[in-house]
């Protein structure tokens, strides 16, 4: 990402230059370089030191970033505006903006992150105030929901039963069926982000004599990258037992000599693999099974819908919120599993169970 307004601006003092997206912007001293202090030199950086910054944050996070800051330098640029630094009132008009043009409020909310963490990295500590854009944007929520708008949307949870039919719907006879099959039941029992389940190597899983230790080798919630072997115990169900599930795909990878790589696979209607499968693909595949399973609301499923079913089944069944979050790789004080555990409790622990209505 490079700053379209001036290359420098003094700021307190200082000259502050905003570089690429994914890197911290050199901030150097006002008439630096004379008396043994630092030089232009001790403020550069190299492409390669640049890539490689830029590679630290989640390719999906940079380019959402990159697609905020791109349009707020634009309406910058429109408007006479500074962008870097901004001020909590150019923050608050943009906000005023996005909202008469119907964003929706997510992805507000993104913006404004954004245009705070690039002002961060360019070394702008005293970050533009956000209360005026918040309570800005807390107004249009209010009136969206006092017109009826719906709010986010959320991927409903792929129940048990959701599960076992939509594994149904799949061929087994073919190789796109067992791999489909492999996908919903290793996306629900792991928990997994579809980013998660197509990174995965046939390496990456392993048979044990309980069922099977998969390692999840980078994650969201895993910045470094440490990785974190995640223990999926044996099934009880032939058609969604992991165990069973897993050593089926495993005989396909085989047959065909590819026994290491990614596990899951493009698969041609020739049956003929492919090198990945993609993660845009996990989307659709989960919600065509849906739709041919029948099951409710199947045209609003996706990946994440395996995901908050691995944590509402293991709710149900009386697991405990801080094992959840630790086994889907959620931070532990995490809101999203709250949600998932509130939908469940508003059926479990109802005021109107059982008073005679």
């Amino acid at each position: 990402m490079v700053h379209s307004g001036h290359p420098a601006e003094p700021v307190d003092g200082r000259i502050v230059r905003v570089g690429e997206w994914g890197s911290e912007g050199a901030v150097a001293p006002a008439g630096a370089g004379g008396g043994g202090r630092h030089t232009a030199a001790d403020y550069a950086l190299s492409d390669e030191a640049r890539a490689r910054i830029a590679d630290g944050v989640p390719p999906n996070t940079r380019r959402a970033y990159e697609r905020q800051w791109a349009a707020f330098s634009a309406w910058c640029a429109e408007h006479g505006r500074i962008e870097v630094p901004a001020t909590g009132h150019t923050l608050a008009e943009y906000v005023e903006t996005l909202c008469t043009t119907e964003w929706a409020p997510a992805s507000i909310e993104q913006a404004i992150a954004c245009v705070r963490t690039v002002h961060r990295l360019a070394g702008h500590h005293n970050q533009p105030p956000t209360d005026a854009a918040r309570l800005a944007l807390r107004a249009y929520k209010r009136t969206r929901a006092e017109a009826g708008t719906r709010g986010q949307r959320e991927a409903p949870p792929v129940g048990i039963d959701a599960l076992r039919a939509m594994v149904g719907a799949c061929d087994l006879s073919t190789r796109i069926g067992l791999r489909d099959r492999l996908l919903l039941v290793l996306g629900l029992a792991l928990m997994g982000r579809r980013s998660e389940l197509v990174a995965l190597t046939c390496d990456d899983v392993r048979q044990v004599p309980d069922g099977l230790e998969i390692t999840i080798r980078t994650s969201k919630t895993d910045k470094d990258s440490r990785g974190e072997t995640v223990a999926i115990p044996r099934g009880s169900h032939p058609l969604t037992d992991p165990v069973a599930v897993w050593s089926d795909w495993i005989a396909v990878l085989t047959e065909a000599g590819e026994t290491s790589g990614r596990l899951l696979r493009r698969v041609d209607r020739h049956g003929n693999l492919g090198p990945r499968l993609g993660a845009d693909a996990v989307n659709a595949i989960v919600r065509d099974l849906a739709v041919r399973a029948a099951v409710p609301g199947a045209e609003t499923f996706t990946a994440h819908s395996l995901r908050a079913g691995g944590a509402t089944v293991a709710y149900a069944a009386g697991v405990p919120v801080s094992l959840i979050a630790k086994h889907g790789r959620w931070a532990p004080a995490s809101p999203v599993v709250l949600r998932y555990i509130r939908a469940v409790d508003r059926w479990r622990d109802n005021a109107m169970r059982n008073v005679g209505l």
